[in-house]
C-alpha cells in the first residue's frame, strides 16, 4: 500500500512538473502549447546522448538537457507562436499540433523508432521503510517537484520578472503601456516551461527507462489533464492535480486494471469538471459582454 502511494506521488510529481509548464504558458500567453510533451522527449534524448555517447557525468547531462530544451522553447515561441499573437485560438492550436508532429518526426529521422535503453542517471541506493523499499528515483522526483513549485511561486510573487509575468497575464495591453516587454516576458515563460520539461523528461525516463520519439506524447496529455484538473493557470493547482492524477493512475493499475487505468484517470477528470468546471483551485473569471 505504502509503495503504491509513493510510486503514485512520484509519477504524479513528474506530471506536476510538466503541468507547471502548461499552466505557466496558458496563464501568461493564454495559449495551449501542445508541443510541450515532445519537448520532454527531446530532453530525454539529450540526456541519453550526452550520457551514452559522450560519457558525461549525470549532473552535466541533466544541465545539458535543460539548456537545449530551454533554447528550443525560445526558438519554438519565436518561430511558431510569436507571429500568431493576434490570431485566433484555433490557428494557435493547429500550429501547436504541427510543431508537435514536426518534433516527433525529426526525432524519428535522427534516432529511428527503435526504443533506447535510458541510462540510470540516479545511481543511489533505495530507502527501506518498514518492509517497503522505496527507490531513490521516486524520492528525488518528489523532492524536485516540491523545490520547483516553491521556487516558481517565489519567482512569480517576489521578483521583478515574475511580477511582469503576472501583469502580462492580467492584461497584455496595459502591461505594455507600463513599459513591460511583453514579447520578452512570453519568451521567458516558454524558456522556463521548456526547462521544466527537460527535468521531467529525465526523471520520467529514469523511472521508466525506455526512450522513443513518442515518449512524451501520453505524459504530455496526462500533464495537461493534471493542469486542467488542478485549475489551469494556478501553480499550486498544477502540482495538486499532477500528484492526484499519479496516485489515481497507480492505484487503478494495482487494484482495478492496467488496461483501464488511463480511462479511469480521464473519467475522474470529467467528473471533477462537471462538479467544478474551473478545476480544483481555478478561479471563475467574469467576462464583460
Amino acid at each position: 500500500m505504502l509503495s503504491y502511494l509513493i510510486n503514485g506521488i512520484s509519477l504524479g510529481s513528474v506530471y506536476a512538473i510538466i503541468a507547471l509548464g502548461y499552466t505557466m504558458v496558458y496563464g501568461i500567453a493564454k495559449m495551449l502549447n501542445f508541443a510541450h510533451g515532445d519537448v520532454i522527449m527531446i530532453g530525454g534524448y539529450m540526456a541519453f546522448c550526452s550520457s551514452s555517447y559522450l560519457g558525461w557525468p549525470p549532473i552535466i547531462c541533466v544541465l545539458f538537457s535543460i539548456v537545449v530544451c530551454t533554447v528550443l522553447g525560445i526558438i519554438i515561441e519565436k518561430l511558431a507562436y510569436k507571429p500568431l499573437r493576434a490570431a485566433s485560438s484555433l490557428a494557435v492550436l493547429i500550429t501547436a499540433i504541427g510543431v508537435s508532429y514536426f518534433l516527433q518526426n525529426a526525432a524519428l529521422l535522427i534516432w529511428s523508432s527503435n526504443p533506447k535503453a535510458f541510462p540510470n542517471l540516479i545511481n543511489l541506493p533505495s530507502l527501506q521503510i518498514g518492509g517497503t523499499q522505496i527507490s531513490a528515483v521516486a524520492l528525488i522526483t518528489i523532492a524536485a517537484c516540491i523545490v520547483i513549485m516553491i521556487v516558481l511561486t517565489l519567482f512569480t510573487n517576489k521578483t521583478k520578472m515574475g511580477k511582469a509575468m503576472r501583469a502580462v497575464s492580467e492584461d497584455k495591453g496595459a502591461a505594455q503601456l507600463m513599459g513591460i516587454n511583453v514579447n520578452g516576458t512570453i519568451s521567458l515563460t516558454f524558456a522556463i516551461g521548456s526547462g521544466l520539461a527537460a527535468i521531467a523528461g529525465v526523471l520520467l525516463c529514469t523511472a521508466y527507462p525506455t526512450l522513443m520519439p513518442t515518449t512524451g506524447a501520453m505524459p504530455g496529455i496526462k500533464a495537461f489533464t493534471a493542469a486542467v484538473f488542478g485549475g489551469i493557470g494556478s501553480i499550486p493547482g498544477a502540482m495538486i492535480g499532477g500528484i492526484l492524477l499519479g496516485i489515481i493512475e497507480i492505484f487503478a493499475k494495482a487494484y482495478i486494471s492496467t488496461q483501464l487505468s488511463d480511462a479511469i484517470v480521464f473519467a475522474v477528470l470529467i467528473i471533477v469538471l462537471i462538479v467544478k468546471p474551473t478545476g480544483l483551485l481555478g478561479k471563475k473569471i467574469a467576462e464583460k459582454v
